[in-house]
């Protein structure tokens, strides 16, 4: 539980920052973001470096981490803060939300991971959740437009 716990938390820090960042723009957004890649980095990469050297060896190895960290973290977060910078809160968070059953849908269908029903009660529970939220203030959440304009005033 813990780790699901903080795992939320993180997650909905990283939401609050990233429409922090992204009200500047995307671009400002992308920059910030490979910058805080390249902090992640150093703090990280002493943690499996002695594990990873053997791997180092063999070219493939080498072209399909790149590849893992590309597809994983650069082009899911690219896209984040372009989305952020041009969509609504709630359209946002309505992406959000079809996140567990698509990332379900894919583990079914690539890697033949079969969800329980309690899985499937928490990926529902997970949806119901974002589906249900009422911001307090909704102009405010939904005035992001690609153009930057407020078209809740018409």
């Amino acid at each position: 539980m813990f780790w699901a716990v903080l795992n939320g938390v993180l997650f909905v820090g990283y939401i609050v920052l990233g429409h922090k960042v992204s009200e500047r723009g995307a671009s400002g957004g992308i920059k910030q973001l490979g910058a805080a890649m390249a902090i992640a980095f150093v703090f990280i990469m002493p943690i499996g470096f002695f594990e990873a050297i053997k791997a180092f060896g063999a070219i493939e190895l080498v072209l399909a981490g790149i590849a893992v960290g590309v597809c994983s973290s650069v082009v899911p977060y690219v896209c984040d803060q372009l989305a952020m910078s041009r969509l609504p809160r709630s359209s946002f968070a309505l992406l959000l939300a079809l996140l567990p059953a698509t990332a379900t849908i894919i583990g079914i269908i690539v890697l033949a991971q079969i969800p329980s029903l309690k899985d499937i009660a928490g990926i529902a529970l997970v949806m119901t959740g974002i589906a249900i939220h009422r911001p307090k203030n909704p102009s405010a959440n939904n005035n992001r437009q690609e153009d930057g304009a407020d078209t809740h005033g018409l």
